[in-house]
Formats: structure tokens, C-alpha cells, sequence
């Protein structure tokens, strides 16, 4: 039997407390607490404001314990970096605007002189043709540009959790998941930046 009690927690960096589910095991195990959260806390400060995974490794002989800190999504550390809460893609009212107008013109060109179309159908049809546009012309909105000196840090941070055998190939996981995101790496898109990777326009800045 093992002498050793794993915990895993996730907890919001900075600002671990004792709760419902964590006290009684703890208690159980003898483990000083109040020690043990202020030491996560100070081990998590940077991540104020993020989920950061934690392990806590008990000695169930003499109490004492070990904590591992993991590191936030990619998502996090890049909001964090920008300095922003919560980054969601969103249509841009005009656009919508705009591609719902040549939609509507577009259904004029394409309808024929001759042909006999009930006033009711018409008005089906257009509807029908601007949904479509929408659901197709949801164009996110660029809310921030990344540096690729935030990717390099972001990439060390999460360098021993990413599949990426090299520090290059870790920044590029890094800038690939600005894909999914509504950003620019250096005023470029994500794509664009990974092709100049590829091609060695930045071998000068990423380095092991």
C-alpha cells in the first residue's frame, strides 16, 4: 500500500483556500492546512485571475507534503498576457449589414423577368438567402494583436506539457492556437506567422 495520497485540485491562481471537499481529507491526513494553502498561493500568484491545476503529494507517515503546480490553457496565459478577461469571437454589426444587402441584390439579379413568383414566396426566398449569409459571414472581430515575444513566453511556460520536441515547434503550437482565436501575431494572421516560421524569419528570436 502506498504511503504516498495524491490530491488534484484546480484552483484560481493566487486564491487557494480549504473547502467542503478538501478539509476533511486533509484533516484526516493530519496536514497542516493554513501552511499548505499560503505555500500553493504563493506557488500560484502569477496566475492571478486563472485555473491552474494543482497535485498535492502527502506523506501519510509523517504529514509532510509536495506540490506540483501545472499551468493554465494556452488560452489563459495568452488572455493574461494581453490583459484581457475573456476573448470571444463577434460579428460585427455592419458586416452583417452589408453582406445581408448584396444578399438581398443578389436575389434580384438572379430572378428572371418572366418568371411568375408569389409575393409570399419572394419574401421566403430573401429570408432564407440572408440567413444563410449570416450563419456563413460571421467574421470575427480582431480584438487584440499578440507579439511573438508573448508567444516565446507563453511557449516556455508551457514547454514540458506540449507535444513539441523542439522550442520551435512549441511556438508554433503556440501561435497555431491563436487560430482559434480572434487575435493577430504581429499584425499577421496565425497562418501567415507559422509560414514565416517555417521559412526562418524568426529562427534570430526563437531560440532553445
Amino acid at each position: 500500500m502506498s504511503d504516498t495520497e495524491v490530491m488534484d485540485l484546480l484552483i484560481e491562481g493566487g486564491k487557494a483556500k480549504p473547502g467542503p471537499a478538501t478539509a476533511p481529507r486533509l484533516g484526516s491526513l493530519k496536514v497542516n492546512m493554513g501552511q499548505l494553502f499560503q505555500d500553493i498561493n504563493t506557488k500560484t500568484k502569477d496566475y492571478d485571475g486563472m485555473n491552474v491545476p494543482v497535485k498535492v503529494l502527502i506523506n501519510k507517515k509523517d504529514h509532510s507534503y509536495k506540490i506540483e503546480i501545472g499551468t493554465p490553457p494556452v488560452s489563459s496565459l495568452l488572455r493574461k498576457e494581453l490583459g484581457l478577461k475573456k476573448i470571444a469571437a463577434e460579428i460585427k454589426a455592419e458586416e452583417l449589414e452589408d453582406t445581408a444587402k448584396k444578399a438581398k441584390e443578389e436575389i434580384k439579379e438572379e430572378e428572371k423577368p418572366e418568371e411568375k413568383v408569389t409575393k409570399k414566396e419572394e419574401k421566403r426566398k430573401k429570408a432564407e438567402k440572408v440567413r444563410k449569409t449570416k450563419e456563413k459571414g460571421n467574421i470575427r472581430e480582431i480584438v487584440a494583436d499578440v507579439k511573438m515575444e508573448q508567444c516565446l513566453k507563453v511557449a516556455k511556460m508551457k514547454r514540458n506539457s506540449l507535444l513539441a520536441k523542439t522550442f520551435k515547434g512549441a511556438v508554433k503550437e503556440i501561435v497555431g492556437s491563436c487560430s482559434s482565436m480572434p487575435v493577430t501575431v504581429d499584425g499577421k494572421s496565425p497562418k501567415e506567422i507559422l509560414k514565416d516560421i517555417d521559412e526562418g524569419k524568426y529562427n534570430s528570436v526563437i531560440k532553445e
